[in-house]
């Protein structure tokens, strides 16, 4: 029997700071250049599948905080 070694590629984390205390996800996606408006962000939301912290999530005013992480499309954020 033959073994087979597969290397499994981590996705880039990409890294967004914010200067408060928290910032509410359609925010956030408008900081991380996801999307331009805040309209964009609306329907991303309501389409996508976005997880935050590995939970799926199509609230707008999730406020999310430092640490949190955020997947949508195939991008992963964390919020520094």
């Amino acid at each position: 029997m033959k073994k087979i070694k597969a290397h499994i590629k981590e996705k880039e984390v990409i890294k967004v700071k914010i200067d408060t205390d928290f910032i509410k996800l359609d925010a956030f996606l408008k900081l991380s250049g996801e999307v331009s408006t805040g309209g964009e962000a609306k329907i991303l939301i309501a389409k996508e599948n976005l997880k935050v912290n590995g939970e799926k999530t199509k609230s707008r005013g999730k406020k999310l905080h430092i640490g949190d992480k955020i997947s949508v499309l195939d991008r992963e954020y964390e919020v520094i």
